[in-house]
């Protein structure tokens, strides 16, 4: 079995082929059970030590302000969800890269680029129709999305978001007047307190 392997073709390439070649020349050897077992070992924390190493670095530079283009297009794609998020939090990606990080499969990310103080109106707009209402709800209360977006997200489905679109300070009163007729009793209620509040400042 082992010399079958050892010819077999090696489509791995890089840490993982020679840590793979190494663990079944391990085993295939003639030493001691205890030794190969204890060699193994050795291997496999290697090997972990190795994958942490590679995490820690696409983290720092997911988040480095001096992060290039050639480093934000490979991390966009980086399996570690935490490596992702952090990249959509930087400040230095261009609407392009956050338009397409607004639709990654995992809502943490997408919720970061929600907060991300260089996001534009087109991916506001975007994940103000996300499948997850934790998402449109993080856009709901953030301090600095566009009137339009809230404007747009006073229609949700969902009363919760349209509640957190009444009691954002960047809701304008158009928009305000058309929670007043809401179906959801709470929701108007906080329309027309805000409603007096920008009355009484003068808005």
């Amino acid at each position: 079995m082992c010399k079958k392997f050892i010819s077999y073709p090696i489509v791995l390439t890089g840490f993982f082929r020679t840590s793979l070649l190494v663990f079944f020349s391990t085993i295939c050897s003639p030493l001691p059970r205890i030794v190969q077992i204890l060699a193994v070992i050795l291997l496999l924390n290697s090997s972990v030590a190795a994958a942490g190493d590679e995490h820690e670095q696409h983290f720092r530079q997911a988040r480095s302000p001096k992060i290039t283009r050639i480093q934000i297009q490979k991390l966009m794609t980086d399996p570690v969800v935490e490596v992702r998020e952090a990249l959509a939090r930087n400040r230095k990606l261009k609407p392009v890269d956050l338009i397409r990080l607004a639709s990654d499969p995992n809502e943490r990310v997408r919720i970061a680029v929600a907060t991300n103080l260089s996001t534009d109106n087109q991916t506001f707009l975007l994940l103000a129709k996300d499948r997850n209402e934790s998402v449109r709800s993080v856009v709901a209360r953030f301090e600095y999305v566009p009137a339009e977006v809230l404007a747009a997200l006073a229609m949700d489905r969902s009363a919760n978001i349209r509640l957190e679109v009444a009691r954002n300070l960047n809701t304008l009163p158009p928009t305000l007047k058309q929670l007043l007729n809401d179906p959801d009793p709470e929701v108007k209620a906080i329309a027309a307190q805000a409603l007096q509040r920008l009355e009484n400042e003068g808005i």
